[in-house]
């Protein structure tokens, strides 16, 4: 599948969800920031998970904080490793990425973000106190 075809089967909702794991969410946001500057991928990769979960009668899965936190960090190792050009090599090189729990957001944010309604509607920075 290439970040093309993720896109359109997200946005088409044809996806399916037992599949799209957080590793794939990495990848969502991957291929967003390949195929926009950064303001748009965020506008572009928040409205795909939105509507990807709704579609999927599970809305209250979004959360923002981790949304936007998780496309910077994959933003910022692109601008690090500008030369890894497709899907696999940058995950390979990065796959601290693909993992949830024992990734970099949890280094940068306490556990308890995953809970806070406020974090989950509304970016927080890191430093955000629940």
């Amino acid at each position: 599948m290439t970040d093309n075809d993720l896109i359109a089967a997200i946005d088409s909702k044809s996806f399916p969800l037992e599949a799209f794991n957080h590793a794939q969410h990495v990848r969502l946001a991957w291929a967003c920031l390949r195929s926009r500057p950064l303001l748009p991928a965020m506008t572009e990769f928040r409205r795909l998970l939105r509507a990807y979960a709704t579609h999927h009668g599970k809305p209250n899965l979004y959360h923002e904080t981790i949304t936007f936190a998780y496309l910077l960090l994959v933003y910022e190792r692109i601008a690090h490793t500008p030369h890894l050009k497709d899907w696999h090599t940058f995950s390979t090189e990065h796959s601290d990425l693909l993992s949830f729990r024992n990734g970099p957001f949890f280094q940068v944010y306490s556990p308890d973000i995953l809970n806070d309604t406020v974090a989950r509607a509304h970016f927080m920075l890191p430093g955000y106190q629940t």
